[in-house]
């Protein structure tokens, strides 16, 4: 009797082994995918159930995806996987001890476009340069290609044309400025570029750190003078309704803040930005969140009484302390700070902007960056060639890490 349970339990073990055996294989055996099923309806059959649906197989060259709560897929992907994220589409408060309702829109670009490109060589001039022209024609072919820009929505000024009104004289670029943001809507983007001489000139408002306004030089500057960066703010900032988005690029000498807008950033993080609850004080901002409302009766009484506040001395120095932001979505590129000087370059035998170059450069590699990551790759493409430090400017405090668009 003892020998018979001993066979029972031998036996009773070896087929307990082989069924598990079967079962580790199965585990490890790959489940057979129903081909001709997937090649008839292009789908792949029905996920097995095991208490959640599985998803597809990751693409190949891919990282698994990560756990993510539910919520919207990602807009954008890198080549690290997801990308920066989209612009916000509601408004965004100022911060920095501004009111509340005071706020700017972001645009998402995906209205109208519109571009002013002005390159200058000054041929014949003292201080001849070589490579402007050629930006102008690179940044056109550029926007023309990959951002959807129309060759009849661009308007090109530089000095080898024959036609006078498109040569780029001091009248002229005036004119095309009032062109570009004329009938801006938000979600519009407008892009600038300038390739040329800039330089400095004695601040006669008050409202520059240094004392000196920034500037450019038209070819005929010696006759007709050059543009204050004032003026271009006020044709090109402060006309402008939120989430319309102003994108411009200066590769100029001393172009740091030619647009004269507030927030500054550099690859090391916030260069300046204003003391908005100072200015909120000073009932400056009352004029601007007025403007952003159209109510221009409110915005020239605002602006009326504070100006009857006002005598001499330091209180003048309060009254042209206005503030530069904006409601609507203004950044610039610039290939040097105030106390640089831009390069003219030669790459690939093509003499060349080295701002324009770099900016084409980086994103060509990758469009799909943020404004920081952008940011850092001019730099690279600019260090170890170049002196030029690239920094970028906004009307607004702007969130770095959101992907920047055009």
């Amino acid at each position: 009797m003892a020998l018979l349970k001993a066979a029972i339990l031998r036996k009773t073990m070896v087929l307990l082994h082989h069924n598990n055996s079967m079962a580790t294989a199965a585990l490890l055996r790959p489940i057979p995918l129903n081909l001709p099923t997937i090649m008839a309806t292009g789908k792949s059959p029905a996920p097995q159930q095991y208490g959640y649906n599985q998803g597809p197989p990751p693409p190949q060259n891919y990282a698994p995806p990560q756990h993510q709560r539910p919520g919207p897929p990602p807009q954008q992907h890198s080549s690290n996987g997801y990308g920066p994220p989209p612009p916000p589409t509601q408004p965004q408060n100022f911060g920095h001890g501004a009111p509340n309702n005071y706020s700017f829109q972001y645009s998402a670009c995906d209205g109208k476009k519109k571009a002013l490109l002005i390159g200058i060589n000054y041929f014949g001039q003292r201080g001849q340069l070589r490579g402007c022209i050629n930006d102008v024609k690179n940044m056109s072919s550029y926007l023309n290609g990959h951002f959807g820009y129309k060759r009849e929505d661009m308007v090109t000024l530089t000095d080898d044309q024959q036609n006078p009104m498109s040569q780029p004289t001091k009248a002229n670029i005036l004119r095309a400025m009032h062109w570009l943001v004329k009938d801006a809507r938000p979600n519009d983007s407008l892009f600038f570029h300038y390739s040329g001489h800039g330089g400095q000139t004695k601040d006669l408002d008050g409202d520059e750190d240094d004392g000196y306004d920034e500037v450019i030089y038209p070819v005929d500057f010696r006759t007709a003078g050059h543009i204050v960066d004032d003026e271009m703010h006020l044709i090109m900032v402060q006309s402008l309704q939120p989430g319309v988005r102003l994108t411009a690029i200066f590769d100029s000498c001393h172009s740091g803040s030619a647009l004269d807008l507030p927030y500054i950033y550099s690859t090391q993080g916030v260069l300046k930005e204003p003391n908005l609850a100072k200015e909120a004080g000073q009932g400056l901002l009352g004029i601007v969140s007025s403007y952003a409302k159209n109510d221009i009766g409110s915005m020239l009484s605002t602006a009326s009484a504070m100006f009857k506040k006002v005598t001499t001395g330091d209180e003048v120095y309060k009254r042209n302390l206005k503030t530069k932001t904006s409601p609507a979505d203004v950044i610039m590129w610039s290939g040097s700070k105030d106390t640089q000087t831009s390069a003219d370059a030669s790459i690939g035998g093509e003499a060349t902007g080295a701002m324009s170059y770099a900016f084409i450069a980086s994103l060509k590699k990758n469009p799909k960056q943020s404004y920081v990551q952008l940011l850092n790759s001019i730099r690279d493409e600019l260090e170890g060639k170049y002196d030029q430090k690239p920094q970028l400017s906004c009307s607004h405090p702007l969130n770095v890490d959101l992907l920047y668009v055009m």
